[in-house]
């Protein structure tokens, strides 16, 4: 076990321990400690107690002391001058001309440090205003850049609700908050309804989140078919979550009337199989899926002994064709193989007769190469070697005609 007291630097702020040592401390006391900043002014959040080793990150830095009436007034005199610094970084961020909003000027408690935190669309080359700022304030300059939630969480607000927005009052961390969380409540999906005074989605969806995945869970679908406590069935109209009642439509002397039940007297399958289930509800869900089996087996004609072995018949030749349709594939895989094999031996066959053929090819005498006679005299008297061979070719057929008569 280890003795600790914890202590948070700003309102809302993570909570850090230290080692106590001998101090007496109070919650809602303030401590003088040192941190990766340097020294700074705390406020007691958890009183002197012991924890679990396993809870605690070694080491443990010691608290320097109780804070003093002094200390309280050198913390206040920091605050006066974070208000100067503010309109100094503003006038040098517009003389730089970077596109940053300024959010608030911090100082350490033994003024070693001065903290300025921004927002920005994108990363920012503020090298230049870091050396404009030291040569103003003589003392170390640290930017850093915040998003819009840590930029509400600092300056703090009122939200649609009437009340101080929850991450300025009392939350330590951000929580993920997804548009889930909205359609779990049934909640508008209007982006100005669900979102905060930062832009995002609001912290306070995820409050009322594991209450409302619960309620969801015993409730019925709309569209659903639910069978009622005096042996009704119909189809579900609306539901309400919290009152957990459900209005259905059921069928009366051949009138259809919508008429209110509790949950607990209607019967249905759960709409989340995930749903952690008690005894009593997995009892009713078994009579409920025996009813609806009794139901579906007096609903079907009776089978004769044909129609029961035709069905029977179906369902084997249904098992069987899986099996004959791989068969099949793997034949014809075989056969394309196969086709491969022949066309390559032919081929290679081939390619040996032309071998020994060879040596009677080479004992023959070639071929003589012809001419092509309508390429010949292509050049300048082309026009007129075209026509002296139209007039002879005209001749010899006149010559050929005469002789056949």
């Amino acid at each position: 076990m280890t003795k600790v007291v914890g202590i948070r630097f700003r309102n809302a702020g993570k909570m850090y321990y230290f080692d106590p040592g001998d101090f007496e401390m109070e919650v809602g006391s303030h401590a003088i400690v040192e941190t990766a900043r340097g020294v700074e002014f705390g406020t007691v959040l958890m009183a002197p107690r012991e924890i679990a080793d396993d809870s605690v990150v070694q080491p443990i830095k010691p608290v320097i002391r109780v804070a003093t009436e002094e200390d309280e007034r050198v913390v206040e005199r920091n605050r006066e001058k974070e208000k100067g610094a503010y309109k100094i970084c503003q006038e040098k961020i517009a003389k730089h001309g970077l596109e940053m909003k300024l959010v608030q000027a911090e100082y350490t408690f033994d003024n070693n440090k001065l903290l300025f935190y921004f927002t920005a669309d994108g990363r920012i080359d503020f090298r230049e205003l870091v050396k404009d700022l030291a040569s103003v304030f003589r003392t170390r300059i640290e930017l850093r850049q915040i998003g819009v939630r840590d930029e509400t969480k600092m300056l703090g607000g009122i939200g649609i609700c009437g009340r101080e927005l929850c991450c300025a009052s009392y939350l330590a961390d951000f929580v993920p908050v997804s548009i889930k969380m909205a359609k779990e409540q049934n909640l508008s999906l209007n982006p100005t309804k669900i979102s905060g005074v930062c832009g995002r989605l609001m912290c306070c969806l995820k409050n009322e989140e594991e209450t409302y995945e619960y309620l969801n869970s015993r409730l019925p679908n709309v569209g659903d078919f639910v069978t009622t406590g005096d042996g009704m069935k119909g189809e579900v109209q609306s539901v309400s979550v919290l009152r957990q009642k459900v209005k259905v439509l059921v069928e009366v002397d051949d009138e259809k009337e919508l008429r209110e039940y509790e949950v607990d007297e209607l019967k249905f399958r759960p709409r989340r199989k995930n749903t952690k289930l008690s005894a009593k509800e997995l009892e009713e869900l078994e009579e409920l899926e025996e009813l609806e089996e009794e139901d579906t087996l007096a609903q079907k004609p009776e089978r004769t002994g044909r129609t029961a072995g035709r069905e029977h018949e179906a369902r084997e030749e249904k098992k069987r064709e899986p099996r004959e349709r791989s068969e099949r594939d793997r034949g014809r895989e075989r056969t394309k193989g196969r086709g491969r094999r022949d066309y390559q031996k032919e081929k290679e066959k081939d390619k040996e007769k032309e071998k020994e053929a060879g040596g009677e090819h080479e004992n023959r005498e070639p071929r003589p190469r012809r001419s092509n006679y309508n390429y010949r005299g292509r050049g300048k008297n082309h026009g007129k070697d075209q026509t002296e061979r139209g007039e002879r070719t005209h001749r010899e057929d006149g010559q050929g005609a005469s002789g056949a008569r």
